[in-house]
């Protein structure tokens, strides 16, 4: 396998690649396919498995969002912890390896549930190990890259990921499609475990370079502590608020665009199912032709960022953004979905890969553990806020039609509520985008390094 990988190395796509860095791309390849099922056939296992109780379609909805908000919360309150303990010295690796073997381990396991509070459990163990790697993961990019190269690494690494977990994520989709959801040939129970050891198994195959080539460079001197790493967190935060505006004012600006991107990405099942697009396995392609069109996108905006300023690029993914959201407004046929899908996906991993690469620069080497920890927390509320509208607006729409008059530029039309929902995300992308350049006009704390380019 060591051999497979070397070679992959040395190929025409990843020869610019040093060693260290296809190895810490290799992980997003790796990671991805977890993502993939988690948000795709996940939610509709947790939901036959609630059924089957007697609940009813709108219960298993509400309880998987509890489910998702649990995960969210506990990785905001132990997040940044973990990432300043991991910024010890030879602490990184140790806790990053971790992480992946017991959540390996959880995700292969959670196939075997045969009840939905068995199910949860495991889904949530698998999810919280997944997330804790990778906020060691999203530091390792000062480790091993250059600040020159970091644009294009951290889009390399969503690109190939999003096309990488194309390959798992088939077969278990294929494993699904058998199942119930589509031929019916085996059980639900058999497409699961299937699935999630197709997933698990893929997942621990392409982390196995960089557990191998990884060396944590940069680090703190000293012994970890949970309570001293507590503290140093809100050290941290209090001298990002009073001193570091530039890092203050990004973390602000990422999490409201941020939170518009997440926000699409967690409800297109539901603005699908709104225009008519109910076929469950019909969806799910439409995610993965997604992936395609977002490894693409990535791969053209890993290229222009060896001539573009890096603010430049961000500002041009949430102008995309923005106009997608406003595109929301004219979503009735399952073209016009398409259409959306293609502006989101161009988009999607670059906007995620340009903010990485963009903070990494901003924030010191020896405490990059520490401020991903922060980092995560932001990445992870994406989409609270936005979701909420999504809810609100489309609750107000009239319940027997769900239309909404809208009069733009004076002409009247028809609009479902969902469609202006999605159409209001243009304000996260515009506050966003103000924000970010504020951000730019800040000189960089005397804790960072570089120049941000």
């Amino acid at each position: 396998m060591n051999g497979l990988f070397k070679k992959l190395n040395q190929s025409k796509i990843f020869k610019d690649l040093t060693p260290e860095e296809f190895s810490w791309v290799l992980y997003d390849v790796g990671n991805s396919a977890f993502t993939m099922l988690a948000c795709s056939l996940v939610p509709v296992w947790f939901s036959n498995l609630v059924l089957a109780t007697g609940a009813n379609q709108l219960t298993a909805t509400s309880m998987w969002g509890y489910v998702q908000a649990g995960v969210t919360v506990i990785l905001v309150l132990v997040g940044p912890a973990l990432g300043a303990i991991a910024d010890h010295k030879d602490t990184r690796k140790i806790l990053f390896q971790t992480a992946v073997f017991i959540g390996v381990t959880m995700c292969i396991i959670t196939g075997f549930a045969w009840n939905w509070v068995v199910f949860t459990l495991m889904y949530m163990l698998t999810r919280l190990f997944y997330s804790a790697s990778l906020t060691f993961y999203d530091s390792m990019l000062n480790d091993v890259t250059t600040d020159e190269r970091s644009d294009a690494v951290s889009a390399y690494g969503y690109a190939w990921g999003y096309i990488g977990s194309c390959i798992p994520f088939t077969l278990s989709l294929a494993c699904a499609a058998l199942g119930p959801l589509m031929l019916n040939i085996i059980s639900e129970s058999l497409s699961k475990i299937l699935a999630f050891a197709i997933t698990g198994c893929w997942w621990l195959m392409v982390t196995m370079p960089l557990l191998k080539n990884y060396k944590q460079i940069n680090y703190v001197e000293g012994k970890p502590h949970i309570a001293a790493a507590f503290k140093k967190i809100l050290t941290t935060i209090v001298r990002i608020i009073r001193q570091d505006k530039k890092v203050f004012f990004f973390l602000l600006a990422f999490f409201l665009y941020i939170d518009g991107v997440g926000t699409i990405i967690d409800n297109c099942v539901t603005i699908g199912k709104a225009v008519g697009l109910n076929n469950d396995i019909l969806l799910i392609i439409f995610l993965l032709l997604t992936q395609v069109v977002a490894w693409i996108g990535s791969l053209v905006f890993a290229r222009l960022s060896k001539k573009y300023k890096t603010i430049t690029l961000l500002s041009i993914c949430i102008g995309g953004y923005f106009v997608g959201s406003l595109y929301g407004l004219f979503i009735n046929t399952m073209l016009d979905f398409a259409i959306l899908a293609f502006i989101v996906g161009c988009f999607q991993g670059s906007i995620q890969s340009l903010s990485r690469s963009y903070y990494s620069r901003i924030i010191p080497d020896e405490n990059s553990g520490e401020y991903f920890g922060l980092y995560d927390i932001f990445s992870k509320g994406a989409s609270v806020f936005g979701s909420l509208v999504i809810g609100i607006v489309t609750a107000k729409g009239d319940p027997e039609t769900g239309k909404m008059a809208l009069n733009l530029f004076g002409k009247a039309f028809e609009v479902g509520s969902i469609n202006l929902a999605v159409a209001m995300l243009c304000i996260f992308f515009l506050l966003g985008f103000i924000l970010l350049r504020i951000a730019d006009r800040f000189p960089q704390s005397d804790a960072s390094k570089g120049d941000i380019q």
